[in-house]
């Protein structure tokens, strides 16, 4: 009888891979947790917050509760972690790194994806503003509530890094001020962070340009007609069909996003191999820091990258700016900009953890608001409103 087949191994780390026995530490020391390595011991913290469970009813496009199939800021994660461990094993990155980086970066969205979003920088404007990666770093650096010795879950430093993809330069000279080596630096001096941060924003923008092609399919917005207008996705399509003529309409369409998946997975590996050996021709003395001297390496060769921005852009006129998924997108934002008025005029009405006196109040109920699902936020603004926006 055969066994399971065996698990290849991790490959060694290349010379450019964050290597955690060199991580830069914590915010706050703390002794290793062995057989744990710092960026296993990250993903463990990540996967059991409270943050990150409700991922799992936060809108990635479609509001949670119009269909069980559409995918959530959890399953997006999950795909973009996925993806993202894939490539660094073929590179020869740090995959636990690249994992907790992946299941952390959404988590300071706030409900309703990027309509919420909008609502919050607008209700903060003249309250130092709200900035979605900046939050998910406020998330694991102060919100989460579960140890002892500190608030937020202390993560590494390559972590950190990862999770602030894009901040202002004025939320960045601050960070700075507060922490002159941390994970801002390089909005203020220059330069790159991590190859592994570099993957997962990659990793980011391929997983959700093919599963919002899915998802909006699915939901009759956009028609596998309109996707095939796109050259990447009709080029996979057609061979699809030569190789199986008879294959049903649905069944295609997953065919041809995992296979353009595969090209992209496979052309961001080669041009990124590619780029890091014409960085450094030489063997020498090399680490993450010359990384992230460097300009951006990560990336997919110019033709396949042209042919990604032309789903996205599709993607962006077709679905995004649908006139169902804009009439949902204003609902939403004016859910959160009412909750937030409300929050303000009576923080009494928030959670107790919440409702304390607070030195920015309007910064805590940004806090309080962005950290909802979906579904608490209708909730709460039916509660305090009386009315009923979306049927849940």
């Amino acid at each position: 009888m055969n066994g399971p087949p065996a698990q290849s191994a991790p490959a060694p780390l290349a010379p450019w891979a964050s290597d955690p026995r060199r991580s830069r530490g914590r915010r706050r020391a703390e002794p290793p947790s062995p057989p744990r390595t710092e960026h296993q011991r990250d993903r463990d913290r990540i996967v059991h917050s409270n943050a990150f469970r409700r991922l799992v009813y936060k809108t990635q496009v479609f509001i949670n509760h119009e269909g069980d199939l559409f995918r959530t800021r959890l399953t997006h994660s999950l795909e973009v972690a996925q993806l993202g461990r894939s490539v660094a094993r073929a590179l020869g990155l740090n995959e636990d790194l690249v994992e907790a980086i992946a299941l952390a970066h959404d988590l300071g969205h706030t409900p309703f994806g990027h309509a919420g979003q909008d609502a919050l920088a607008e209700c903060m404007a003249g309250h130092g503003g709200f900035e979605h990666n900046l939050q998910s770093l406020r998330v694991v650096d102060q919100l989460e509530a579960r140890y002892a010795a500190f608030d937020g879950l202390n993560l590494s430093f390559e972590t950190r890094e990862g999770i602030l993809k894009h901040c202002s330069r004025r939320n960045a000279e601050q960070l700075l001020a507060e922490e002159p080596d941390g994970p801002a630096w390089r909005f203020v001096h220059g330069g790159s962070p991590s190859l592994e941060a570099q993957l997962v924003n990659l990793a980011d923008e391929l997983a959700y340009s093919a599963h919002d092609a899915d998802d909006g399919v699915r939901s009759g917005l956009i028609t596998l007609e309109q996707l095939l207008e796109v050259p990447l996705v009709a080029r996979h399509h057609a061979a699809v069909l030569a190789l199986h003529p008879a294959i049903d309409a649905r069944r295609a369409l997953h065919e041809t996003l995992r296979r353009m998946l595969s090209e992209q997975v496979h052309g961001l590996v080669a041009h990124t191999q590619a780029a890091c050996g014409a960085a450094w021709p030489v063997e020498g003395p090399l680490d993450a820091d010359a990384v992230r001297r460097h300009p951006t390496l990560v990336g997919l060769p110019p033709a396949l990258r042209d042919e990604t921005q032309a789903l996205k852009r599709l993607l962006f006129q077709r679905l995004y700016r649908h006139p169902q998924v804009m009439e949902r997108t204003g609902i939403a934002r004016r859910v959160l900009a009412e909750l937030f008025q409300a929050y303000r005029a009576a923080p009494q009405e928030m959670s107790p953890d919440y409702a304390r006196p607070s030195e920015d109040p309007a910064r805590t109920v940004a806090d309080y608001v962005a950290g909802m699902t979906d579904r608490f936020a209708l909730r709460e603004h039916h509660r305090l409103t009386g009315q009923r926006l979306f049927e849940l």
